[in-house]
C-alpha cells in the first residue's frame, strides 16, 4: 500500500460534493473513487457496486460488528454509511489516491484517523436558502426528507472549521478550479 494519502470532499447533501468529485477524476488519474456503503435503497440511476454498495441495515449492522469498516455512521435513523477497509485496500494496493464523497461526520472522521495523510475539504453553499433550492431541483427527495436534510445542513456547517479547505459552491467552475488547487498542492508536498 504505497503513499496511502486521500482526499476528502464533504459537504451538507445538495453542495455539489459529487459534482465536484466526478470532474476531479476525470482530471486526476492518480485518484480513485471510494465507492461508499450505505443502508438505504438505490435512487434514481444508482448501481450497486459503482455509486454505492447497497445494503440492507441488518447486513450494514453486522458489518459494523464485524469491524469491516474503516468509518461509518447511522446519518439518519436507521439509515448507515460508511467506508468498507476492504474498499481502501483496493485503491492502495492500487498505487492509487483515495477520494471520499462523504457528509461531513464521516469527513471528520476520516480526518481524525489519517492526519496530515489527508487533505479534508468542505464544499459549503453560499446560503441555506440556495441549498434548499439545489435539493428542490434535484427531484430525488420528498418534501419531508428535503426539511431534515436542510435542519442537518445547518449544524453541519457550523463544523466547517474542522477542515483543511473550506470552498464556497457559488459558482461551481470556480469551486472546482479552488478544489484542484488544493489538491494539486497537497499531492505535490
Amino acid at each position: 500500500m504505497a503513499n496511502q494519502l486521500s482526499i476528502v470532499i464533504s459537504a451538507p447533501s445538495g453542495a455539489g460534493k459529487s459534482t465536484i468529485v466526478g470532474q476531479l477524476l476525470k482530471e486526476f488519474p492518480q485518484l480513485a473513487f471510494s465507492i461508499s456503503a450505505c443502508s438505504r435503497p438505490p435512487r434514481g440511476e444508482e448501481r450497486d457496486g459503482v455509486h454505492y454498495y447497497f445494503l440492507e441495515p441488518t447486513i450494514f449492522e453486522q458489518r459494523i460488528k464485524e469491524e469491516a469498516f474503516f468509518e461509518w455512521e447511522e446519518v439518519y435513523p436507521g439509515m448507515y454509511y460508511g467506508t468498507l477497509n476492504s474498499e481502501l485496500e483496493r485503491i492502495w494496493n492500487n498505487g492509487k489516491i483515495v477520494v471520499f464523497d462523504v457528509d461531513v461526520y464521516g469527513g471528520l472522521q476520516i480526518k481524525s484517523k489519517l492526519g496530515t495523510k489527508a487533505l479534508s475539504i468542505f464544499i459549503q453553499p453560499p446560503s441555506l436558502e440556495v441549498l434548499e433550492e439545489r435539493l428542490r431541483k434535484r427531484q430525488t427527495d420528498s418534501a419531508q426528507k428535503i426539511e431534515l436534510r436542510l435542519s442537518k445542513a445547518s449544524e453541519e456547517m457550523s463544523l466547517a472549521s474542522g477542515f483543511d479547505q473550506v470552498v464556497v459552491n457559488d459558482d461551481l467552475i470556480q469551486a472546482i478550479a479552488e478544489v484542484k488547487n488544493h489538491i494539486l498542492q497537497f499531492i505535490s508536498q
